[in-house]
């Protein structure tokens, strides 16, 4: 258990250090602290901070650095006393989700990228994941040339397209008879029924109007799956190297390679513990040794029946937590907010 003065110290160096990056002294404690205490004083509250491995020595000079320890410690006991959105900030979080979006892809990928310049860290966010989607609505636009676009529409606002060709001497009464097929027997339905009968009863319908129905058929499928999968968007990649020292062109590749492995990425991101809370992992806590100098903040947003989604931020152990968080939970709001109103449209 620290004591208050200890906490104020521990305080004071998790600020200093992750502002300027330089170890912090007893003398420029002095200075920060809001208490009159001697420069002894806080040497020995600092051995102190040390041997029980919150604070540690920096190679380069005499002053302190947090340790791993002391950044979860900070961030456990410490960091609400620092938590501060400014106005500022607010309103650039709520422009950029101010405009109109043709798809829930392009409100989180825009978030991504706002995120990432809010905080000069690389933002991630996988969209809303859910089980029972159904099909609201398929076209076959002919574009000419045999081309066809295949267009089919979610009840959750999702638009997938896929263009295909087709033979010289399909005509567009048959292309019309296969979407009535769609449209009669599919659209209704959740997704995972459509797309299991796409492998049993429908194609042999649809050969009654195509005689190779395979392009179509795969067409519809990948359009499919687009629709069911979980989205994962990046932004900011470059920002990752920013604060590293990595110099092995093999370990950055192996880095980049990470951030597009949505399988990893995501069971990553998912929280220390299920709440609606910014969740934070630091350092060897991600479990994987490429992020063991990285900290990763994740926070679940919920919009109801259209499922939950996750936004996170990953930068360094020595990043300004408290308004990180911050910024985290107020974009975890607005973009609850934004998805909330743009999914209203298709609850109507």
């Amino acid at each position: 258990m620290l004591t208050d003065r200890q906490k104020l110290i521990l305080q004071a160096i998790v600020l200093a250090y992750t502002e300027t990056g330089h170890a912090v002294g007893s003398k420029k404690l002095v200075e920060m602290l809001s208490i009159s205490v001697s420069s002894a004083t806080i040497r020995n509250e600092m051995a102190t901070l040390e041997e029980i491995g919150l604070i540690q020595k920096e190679h380069t000079s005499s002053g302190r650095i947090p340790s791993l320890a002391g950044y979860r410690y900070y961030v456990d006991h410490l960091k609400h006393r620092d938590i501060l959105v400014g106005k500022n900030d607010l309103s650039m979080i709520r422009q950029s989700l101010d405009g109109s979006y043709a798809k829930v892809d392009e409100i989180i990928a825009n978030s991504t990228n706002m995120l990432s310049e809010l905080t000069s860290y690389t933002a991630l966010a996988i969209k809303p994941e859910i089980s029972d989607v159904r099909l609201s609505g398929f076209r076959l636009v002919p574009l000419g040339n045999h081309q066809v676009l295949a267009i089919l529409v979610t009840d959750s606002g999702e638009v997938e397209s896929q263009q295909f060709a087709i033979g010289k001497d399909v005509s567009g009464e048959q292309l019309e008879a296969i979407v009535r097929i769609v449209n009669d027997q599919l659209v209704g339905q959740p997704l995972r029924v459509v797309l299991q009968r796409l492998l049993t009863d429908i194609p042999t319908q649809i050969t009654q109007y195509l005689e190779t129905p395979d392009g179509f058929l795969q067409t519809f499928g990948q359009a499919l799956d687009r629709a069911t999968s979980d989205q994962f968007f990046v932004g900011g990649r470059l920002n990752l190297l920013d604060f590293s020292s990595i110099d092995n062109p093999t370990t950055i590749k192996d880095l980049y390679q990470l951030l597009s492995n949505k399988t990893d990425m995501h069971d990553m991101m998912l929280p220390n513990q299920d709440n609606t809370e910014v969740s934070v992992k630091i350092g060897d806590e991600i479990a994987n040794d490429l992020l063991k100098n990285y900290s990763l903040l994740t926070a679940t947003y919920d919009v109801g029946n259209h499922g939950r989604g996750m936004i996170a931020i990953l930068g360094p152990t020595r990043m300004s937590y408290s308004r990180t968080i911050g910024l985290l939970g107020a974009f975890k709001q607005e973009l609850t907010n934004k998805l909330i109103n743009y999914y209203q449209f298709y609850d109507e």
